[in-house]
């Protein structure tokens, strides 16, 4: 029985989803050819997020047993990410202590994770994308392959012009980069010049698990796709969402994940935590975000229309911007007037893709025939 080793960046929610889909893809490949997988999710994602994607049995987040048709939770973590107060407000001091910190006891975390590879005799780690992982799969003798659409060395290095510090760091991650032996890169990228061994592949993401009338039934609205919008802001939220500027528009359909939004006439609340972004964008004509490749992934994967805020001081959101206006219909508000409530840009048409040429969309199929591939050349 192959045993596969998923690691996820300590970043928000879309390095998880976006593996986990591709988690989801790979057991169903392994089981279609007959070959039995012992699955790992090693990352600090809260389990329920992780289920919504894998649909597994609960198995428990010990991290120390094998779940049989489920997968093993193990809840550890070799990077940071930004740490944040919500999904746009960063904390780059903070930010810069915890990657030090890491980058002290990196002997530790290779030495103890390397450890864990080999007891579960781990025959591929995926990353998504931790740069440790590089070096522990490299002293555990297990191939490591990325996946991603940038680099945390990306992210970093242009905060070493605050933080002198930070371009250590990005050249210590680079370094861990370079132990792996595979990446394949996502669209909305950056060159990731530290990566190794790169393949460019489509589109990831979740599929839609519920039909579009089920969904209208518990939206209950007569109001059509075409004015009905989902907001997403990212795992964490945001802080100060001007729920208020809903009441400007009284004959279009709004809906969200935040548990803590108001109670409006034209606002949908989704309680149930099986349900994703995904499954609501069948219902929508466009989605309303923050700059995230996974949301704007899924939002492409089915065509819709987004909308997007800006946001300053992440090198990966300009990228993402820079993509969403080339392959999709879409529109571009400044975050100032997103806050401050003026939401007139909802009743304007959204504008052209840049571009004629069409995004391939086959990237996690991608990436789970060449894991499956591997897995099955080695039993």
């Amino acid at each position: 029985m192959p045993t596969l080793y998923i690691a996820v960046t300590n970043h928000g929610f879309g390095h998880a989803t976006r593996a986990a889909s591709i988690a989801t893809e790979v057991r169903r490949r392994c089981q279609a050819a007959g070959l039995p997988l012992t699955l790992i999710m090693a990352t600090k994602a809260p389990k329920w997020l992780l289920d919504s994607y894998l649909m597994a049995d609960d198995c428990g987040t010990d991290g120390g047993s094998d779940c049989g048709a489920g997968y093993i939770h193990r809840p550890v973590s070799f990077d940071v990410g930004v740490l944040q107060s919500d999904s746009l407000t960063m904390d780059k001091s903070a930010t810069l202590q915890e990657m030090q910190f890491i980058q002290s006891r990196q002997d530790h975390f290779v030495e103890t994770e390397a450890a864990f590879l080999n007891e579960y005799q781990v025959d591929l780690v995926l990353a998504d994308i931790p740069p440790l992982m590089g070096k522990i799969a490299r002293k555990a003798g297990v191939p490591c392959w990325f996946i991603g659409n940038f680099g945390w060395d990306f992210i970093y290095r242009p905060w070493g012009e605050e933080f002198g510090e930070f371009i250590d760091v990005a050249d210590w991650i680079a370094d861990c980069f370079a132990h792996g032996d595979r990446t394949f890169r996502l669209p909305f990228c950056e060159p990731m010049a530290s990566l190794p061994n790169i393949t460019d592949v489509g589109l990831t993401g979740g599929t839609p698990a519920y039909c579009e009338d089920h969904l209208r039934r518990l939206l209950n609205s007569p109001i059509p796709p075409a004015q009905t919008v989902l907001l997403t802001f990212g795992g964490l939220g945001l802080s100060a969402i001007p729920y208020t500027a809903l009441a400007k528009f009284p004959d279009w359909q709004f809906i969200t994940f935040d548990a803590n939004a108001p109670d409006l006439p034209n606002l949908y609340r989704v309680a149930d935590r099986k349900m994703r972004p995904v499954d609501w964008m069948i219902v929508c004509d466009r989605v309303f975000s923050k700059p995230g490749y996974s949301t704007f992934a899924e939002a492409c994967l089915l065509d819709k229309g987004v909308i997007t805020i800006t946001r300053e001081g992440f090198a990966e959101a300009q990228i993402l911007i820079d993509g969403i206006q080339d392959y999709a219909h879409h529109r571009v508000v400044d975050a100032e007037d997103f806050f401050s409530g003026d939401w007139s840009f909802l009743t304007e048409p959204l504008a052209s893709p840049r571009k004629v040429d069409k995004l391939d969309k086959q990237g996690k199929d991608a990436i789970a025939a060449a894991v499956t591939d591997h897995l099955l050349r080695i039993v």
